[in-house]
């Protein structure tokens, strides 16, 4: 702590011994301290005659006390021996203290009394309660007792005190009012002493909060948009703008507030007519706000990293479909050119180079020109039903016949829906088997060959039917129509079924009473209009099993991640117009299929690799996504939910693409390769269902319309 200096004025009469003191101090360089007995305010004479034991009459009128020390009067003993050596009173006397160091070269102040406190700024504190300036009571009742017993006057010298000394510092931090000494005191004295602990010493507190240093400025509501509460940033979506009442936002925010109120926009705070328009960016150098600038560099980056291998995987798509066609092709080169060296073997070379020639320029010609070494010609049509409503085909490989849904012939003796057998090994039409009391939209056989169809109708019910007994062995009531349904082809316990809200539910045919989960729509609640399992395989691209459902606002593929556990992945899709999607497991494609709509007046068949993007960290889980390859194109009318099919070809040299024309009431053939119309195959009515399948070596493709089934054979 730093030196206090305490200057109180003092008249000494006839003092001449103190010159000396103060000169031995200065040539010491020591401060000296002045007992200033003799300084004191001036009080009334009447109030000194109204105490006993007061002053004698005569005495100066004193001053009221002051804030430093509070009062005390001079016993009546003191004032007498004053009196007896001769010197005038012109003040009444207190006891007091000064110290003087030899530093301070102006002389002492003969006007009113200053206190002068010097502290630290950093240990400068509010004064506690109850706490005064007062000299405390050991030192006003030690200066009385000199002065009864005849002390030495103000004037004299005294021992030099150390400015830290102790009754300097019992005066300045006695924090209990001291009770007045009665002793030789009169009334005024009392009253003085009543007054003085009530001027408490203000200007200190003042000088300490004064001195306190500044507090930082917290971070408040300024620094953030109010719309969001998030921080400006200085780059990007989110820097700092405002309206034309000056209030400011985020860009984002304050444009997405506006665009939503439309017309009638204001502004958030204020409430004032705002639009779009009236958005500005701001530039400030003071503006604190997030410096997000690599962090948009980054996402640009990302951006662009993800088109550009989205790209590649579009071409490795293609390109594999092209190594595909090719190695089909060179395998078949192979194969003529090892019968060929059989046919030179056993008969000479001359017999035989006008027939390897021909042979040869042959396989050019089919290399160059990249036709194919057969295609489908009729073979037969069945009548299905002679009053119509065929809607959906299958085919059930163990008992090598044909299922074609059909309304019952026999409306009053057997009302409802069934199937009708066709076999494909005499191409007849032989038994009908009644299933549904309502309209059947799906079909669908499991890779078990146990003969049990899976059929949905529009009675709210799925059913499990065995072709072997032609009867009906397990029925789930689904609550609602059902539009579609399939097998699982990982496991053939379970069986989903398409609800016409959406859903998707998923049976267990172990479980007899009702479905073991229900797959919820992540969008629109539109009927599921089909359903295709992908089962689990060997492939570096989409390696995942899982179900894709469709509906007529898009599509979604439910991965199965384990056996009760599906994780959801929105396909990218046209928002509306999908009315088929079918799947070919080995190439992992699938076909879509959309009617014709405003941008694109024609149906179109979309063939969709399917892709699955790599876990880059723990935090992000890998997505399923689909990427188109080839757009076929048909007639401009779809007024009914056909299904296409897309399958191996027959020859082994790529995939082939099959779909319904409504316009030329035919069956269009696309080579998947290429996307180049192999064939188009005529029919009497629209065609509503294809379905590919072999027979004895021998393959087929079987087109269903409302009344007739017609049979092509690949020649």
């Amino acid at each position: 702590m730093e030196a206090m200096e305490v200057d109180f004025p003092v008249e000494l009469q006839g003092g001449g011994g103190q010159q000396p003191v103060v000169a031995a101090a200065v040539e010491a360089n020591v401060p000296y301290v002045i007992t200033d007995s003799g300084s004191s305010t001036e009080v009334d004479e009447d109030d000194d005659e109204d105490g006993e034991g007061g002053p004698p009459a005569g005495a100066p009128p004193r001053l009221p006390a002051t804030w430093a020390f509070s009062q005390r009067a001079v016993g009546g003993a003191a004032a007498t021996s004053s009196a007896a050596r001769g010197v005038p009173i012109r003040r009444r006397l207190r006891q007091g203290l000064r110290v003087h160091y030899p530093s301070q070269t102006a002389a002492p102040s003969r006007g009113f009394p200053d206190f002068l406190l010097r502290v630290p700024a950093a240990t400068v504190a509010e004064p506690e309660s109850g706490s005064t300036t007062e000299v405390s009571e050991s030192d006003e009742e030690e200066g009385a007792e000199r002065g009864e017993a005849g002390a030495p006057s103000a004037a004299e010298p005294v021992n030099p005190v150390p400015p830290a000394s102790p009754r300097l510092s019992a005066s300045f931090h006695n924090t209990q009012p001291q009770e007045a000494s009665t002793n030789n005191s009169g009334p005024a004295t009392a009253t003085e002493r009543t007054e003085a602990p009530n001027q408490n010493v203000q200007p200190v507190s003042v000088a300490s909060a004064s001195v306190q240093p500044p507090q930082t400025e917290e971070m408040g509501e300024g620094d953030t948009c109010s719309i969001c509460f998030e921080a400006w940033t200085t780059a990007g979506d989110h820097r700092l703008s405002a309206l034309r009442c000056g209030h400011v936002f985020g860009f984002t925010c304050i444009q997405r507030w506006l665009k939503a109120q439309g017309p009638a926009g204001k502004c958030p705070q204020c409430n004032k007519k705002a639009k779009r328009s009236d958005i500005f960016l701001l530039y400030t150098p003071k503006l604190r706000a997030l410096d997000n600038s690599e962090q948009e560099s980054l996402k640009k980056s990302l951006e662009q990293e993800q088109s550009l291998r989205r790209k590649a995987e579009l071409e490795s798509a293609q390109y594999k479909l092209k190594l595909q066609v090719v190695t089909n092709q060179y395998g078949q080169a192979q194969q003529e050119l090892q019968e060929l060296r059989a046919l030179m073997a056993k008969a000479g070379r001359s017999s035989l180079a006008s027939s390897v020639s021909s042979s040869l320029r042959l396989t050019q010609s089919q290399l160059a020109d990249g036709l194919r070494t057969g295609q489908y010609s009729f073979s037969k049509a069945v009548l299905v039903s002679q009053s119509g409503g065929s809607r959906v085909l299958s085919y059930c490989e163990p008992l090598s016949c044909l299922l074609a849904s059909q309304l019952s012939q026999h409306a009053t003796l057997m009302p409802g829906y069934g199937v009708k057998k066709v076999s494909v090994v005499n191409m007849k039409a032989s038994q009908y088997v009644p299933i549904h009391s309502k309209q059947i939209r799906g079909l669908s056989f499991n890779r078990q060959n146990d003969s049990l169809l899976l059929s949905a109708a529009l009675d709210n019910t799925i059913k499990l039917t065995s072709l072997l007994t032609n009867t009906v062995v397990q029925t789930y009531n689904a609550g609602k129509p059902v539009w579609s349904c399939c097998w699982c082809l990982d496991n053939s316990n379970y069986v989903y079924a398409g609800l016409i809200n959406g859903s998707v539910l998923v049976y267990d045919t172990r479980d007899t009473s009702t479905h073991v989960q229900e797959l919820q729509p992540l969008r629109s609640r539109c009927p599921v209009a089909s359903l295709s399992y992908v089962p689990r395989a060997a492939s570096s691209s989409f390696p995942c099993g899982g179900l894709i459902a469709g509906s007529l606002e898009g599509a979604c593929f439910w991965e199965q991640v384990n056996e009760t556990t599906y994780r959801p992945h929105i396909l990218p899709l046209e928002n509306s117009g999908c009315i088929d999607i079918q799947v070919e497991t080995e190439s992992r494609h699938c076909l879509v299929t959309y009617r014709p709509g405003r941008s694109n007046p024609s149906l179109r068949c979309v063939l969709m690799a399917l892709n699955r993007t790599p876990q880059q960290d723990s935090s992000q889980l890998p997505s399923c996504s689909c990427s188109p390859v080839q757009t076929f194109s048909a007639g401009p009318s779809c007024k009914l939910l056909t299904k296409n099919a897309i399958f191996k070809s027959p020859d082994g040299s790529g995939t082939l693409v099959c779909a319904g024309d409504e316009a030329s009431n035919s069956t269009i053939v696309w080579d998947a390769g290429s996307g180049s119309m192999l064939q188009k195959l005529p029919a009497d009515l629209p065609v509503l269902d294809i379905s590919p399948f072999s027979v004895n070596g021998e393959h087929y493709l079987a087109s269903l319309t409302e009344k007739m089934l017609k049979l092509y054979k690949w020649e």
